[in-house]
């Protein structure tokens, strides 16, 4: 909480919530002094928000009587979108807490009327999208990052590996990225000289620098993600070629899967996978002919897996 705005409507926020809130309990609150808090206090007051400080050994601030924010004026489509924003923000493995906390306020300052359908659509609305446990990032570190990619500017990070190694590198950021409940950060990583992606919530801490920079031409931070994640070393190397089309193979299989290039009127898979055993299950679920380029030891497995769904196939009730 940096920004003085922020702070300011920080304090509207705590006084909604706990009316008669002291000085030195706001302050802590906002991580300020008390004279500051008197400063925000006034500017609130200024904006026609009529703060109260009471004097003596129990006084503290408060709102003046009878007084209420003014409901916020969403067309229905309006606040559909933004309901089902922060629902779906919890599905995709956003922080669960932020997201109910934010709709808590949107729905405190909406319309009677408006506010009880938003919280039956709330209330009644299911997803088929399986909720995500993703890992939150650290806000600070989140917003200088898409701050720094947007105005060019490079930025110092503190980055924990996986391994749990902390490094310092100074870092180019081309854009953010969110897969699979996790927020990546792409761009030119000057300690090794290269394209790199790194998982932002094990990002200790980003500072801007004053250094600017020029993306290259054809820069694409989604792209690279899904290809440095295909590119990881699991132990198979895999090539198959299927009997479909490109556009076909695109919308079935992932793009972090693997590498699907058009072969001779069919399409080249080839991908690093952790099991054959799975890669076997896929290429029958896909339902199109195929040929195994290598390795061999898939063959057996999709041999082994044919004789599994044909024995349940001669079972009887």
């Amino acid at each position: 909480m940096s920004h003085p705005l922020t702070r300011v409507l920080a304090l509207l926020e705590l006084l909604q919530a706990r009316p008669g809130i002291g000085g030195a309990e706001l302050a802590r609150r906002l991580d300020v002094d008390e004279r500051t808090v008197r400063r925000y206090a006034a500017r609130l007051a200024a904006l026609g928000v009529p703060v109260v400080a009471d004097r003596g050994r129990y006084g503290g601030y408060r709102l003046a009587p009878g007084y209420k924010l003014p409901p916020l004026m969403l067309t229905d489509d309006e606040a559909v979108a933004v309901v089902l924003g922060l629902l779906a923000a919890r599905r995709l493995g956003l922080p669960g807490d932020a997201a109910a906390a934010a709709l808590a306020k949107v729905q405190r300052v909406l319309p009677a009327a408006l506010r009880d359908r938003v919280q039956a659509l709330e209330q009644t609305l299911a997803f088929t999208l399986a909720e995500r446990d993703g890992t939150a990032p650290a806000t600070a570190a989140l917003l200088t990052l898409a701050a720094a990619a947007r105005d060019r500017r490079r930025t110092r990070i503190r980055y924990r590996s996986w391994r749990g190694g902390d490094s310092e590198r100074d870092l180019d950021p081309h854009g953010l990225v969110l897969h699979s409940g996790r927020w990546y950060v792409t761009g030119h990583d000057h300690r090794s000289g290269q394209i790199r992606t790194f998982r932002v919530d094990r990002i200790a801490s980003a500072e801007p620098r004053p250094e600017t920079f020029t993306v290259p031409d054809g820069t694409d931070p989604a792209a690279h993600l899904t290809a440095s994640l295909a590119a990881v070393p699991y132990p198979h190397l895999v090539r198959v070629r299927l009997e479909t089309t490109l556009a076909q193979a695109r919308r079935r299989i992932p793009a972090t899967l693997g590498v699907l290039t058009e072969d001779g009127g069919g399409v080249l898979l080839e991908a690093r996978v952790q099991s054959l055993e799975g890669m076997a299950v896929m290429l029958a679920g896909l339902g199109w002919p195929f040929v195994v380029c290598e390795p061999d030891e898939l063959r057996r497995h999709i041999r082994d897996l044919a004789d599994t769904l044909r024995a349940q196939a001669d079972r009887t009730p």
